[in-house]
């Protein structure tokens, strides 16, 4: 076999293996829906027997999050946190403090996510006490059409504590990024690691 014809035939092979990975990759994107895409309403993931009045005031922090969000008003989005509390974004920023998390939301209104709106869905609300929680649930900005509860791409952890003035705020926050393509080849190769709301 000469040279031409050893390079055409990897040329073939290579753009047979593109196809092939492009292929997997497709099928496993299109079938990485989540089963349990969490409720739109926050008041519904409030836990029987759980004081009700604390768990509409949590939802009331969440409402007011969003509407600042929306506003691009970052010292109304920093106000539902806690002077001492910790935000980290999906992309590994780490703010802390109200001052750091308002002042990096004020930049962020003005640039990357401006005019962007925010669609949650609650997942669980566990109360840590009587002044303490922690709701678990999915997200996500927008511009446009607000995006449906499956697809939802971030899962968000919100610790609330009850502040000396009796407001919930926002402890810490944790944002991560959903990986469904590995999430699904994850689940396929190895079943048992999926939770099980997703088996």
């Amino acid at each position: 076999m000469n040279t031409k014809t050893l390079g055409r035939a990897a040329l073939v092979t290579a753009a047979l293996l593109a196809v092939v990975a492009g292929g997997a990759y497709l099928y496993l994107d299109t079938t990485s829906e989540v089963s349990r895409a969490g409720a739109e309403n926050c008041a519904d993931v409030v836990p029987a027997g759980a004081n009700r009045a604390d768990g509409e005031a949590i939802c009331a922090t969440l409402d007011a999050l969003t509407t600042a969000w929306a506003r691009g008003d970052a010292d109304a989005y920093g106000r539902q946190f806690t002077e001492n509390a910790t935000y980290t974004t999906y992309v590994g920023s780490h703010y802390e403090g109200r001052s750091d998390i308002t002042e990096g939301h004020r930049a962020l209104f003005e640039d990357f996510v401006k005019g962007t709106k925010l669609a949650a869905t609650y997942l669980d609300l566990r109360f840590l006490g009587a002044d303490a929680a922690v709701l678990t649930g999915r997200g996500d900005d927008y511009t446009g059409a607000k995006p449906g509860p499956t697809e939802l791409s971030k899962v968000q952890t919100y610790t609330l504590v009850r502040d000396p003035d009796g407001t919930w705020r926002i402890a810490a926050f944790h944002n991560t990024q959903r990986r469904n393509v590995m999430e699904r080849f994850s689940f396929l190769y190895s079943p048992a690691t999926a939770p099980k709301a997703e088996r």
